[in-house]
């Protein structure tokens, strides 16, 4: 699309055994550290990109945006829950287990762009401060492309009714109903609705709930579990 490349892995092909079988990519759930770096090779070889050029997050479920030129080598990697680069063929990854991975790209600006949504972040607007972080590169919301994956839908996170009002206050498209009739959030939908506000309108979301696959790692359904990835990068 432009050059522009959008991924998500599922559970399989890796190397981690129970809980975390088969393609765990997260390194802060307890899974064996050799064979977390032997599923990210795995993973990055697989969609043609090189395993050293692949930019991770220490996610916390805030709102800061990291813009970066190159992988963190021997540096800390920071706290942040979006990074944006406008450097070709660096991939952009971004670790989830239910909450919504969005890949943002303008292929013409040469900028693309990564954000961890779960509820607090989406609350917290990372998903419009990665926007920002991008159009300050130049970018335009007119030409974004936004893919958003696999993530809990909204007949299946179950909230408090407090938490539901709280998290529609701030976006009102969130406000979800589960599949038994109780208060639920649809992450995903206040997302794709930040970013229409903002003047993006080539979006598409995954069709998988996280929760309902059982090819896909769900944090809400299983607790001690892997976590999946979504990448993004210009050729």
């Amino acid at each position: 699309m432009g050059g522009a490349h959008f991924a998500f892995t599922n559970r399989w092909g890796g190397v981690s055994a129970v809980p975390y079988e088969e393609l765990n990519l997260g390194g802060a759930v307890g899974d064996d550290p050799d064979a977390v770096r032997t599923n990210r090779e795995l993973a990055a070889k697989s969609l043609g990109v090189d395993p050293a050029r692949v930019v991770w997050m220490n996610q916390v479920h805030g709102n800061e945006v990291a813009v970066v030129d190159g992988p963190w080598a021997e540096r800390p990697v920071p706290e942040v829950d979006a990074v944006v680069t406008a450097r070709r063929g660096l991939a952009l990854a971004v670790l989830t287990a239910d909450c919504t991975p969005v890949l943002l790209a303008d292929p013409v600006a040469g900028i693309v762009a990564a954000a961890h949504a779960g509820r607090p972040g989406m609350v917290a607007g990372v998903v419009p401060a990665a926007l920002r972080a991008m159009t300050e590169l130049g970018a335009d919301p007119a030409r974004i492309v936004a893919r958003t994956g696999p993530a809990v839908c909204g007949r299946c996170y179950e909230v408090p009714v407090a938490m539901r009002a709280d998290v529609a206050a701030v976006e009102p498209a969130a406000y979800a109903e589960t599949s038994w009739g109780t208060p639920a959030v649809d992450v995903t939908a206040g997302v794709h609705a930040q970013l229409e506000r903002l003047g993006v309108r080539d979006l598409e979301r995954s069709p998988v709930c996280t929760r309902e696959s059982g090819d896909h790692f769900s944090y809400r359904r299983d607790r001690t579990t892997g976590r999946l990835a979504g990448y993004v990068w210009l050729d």
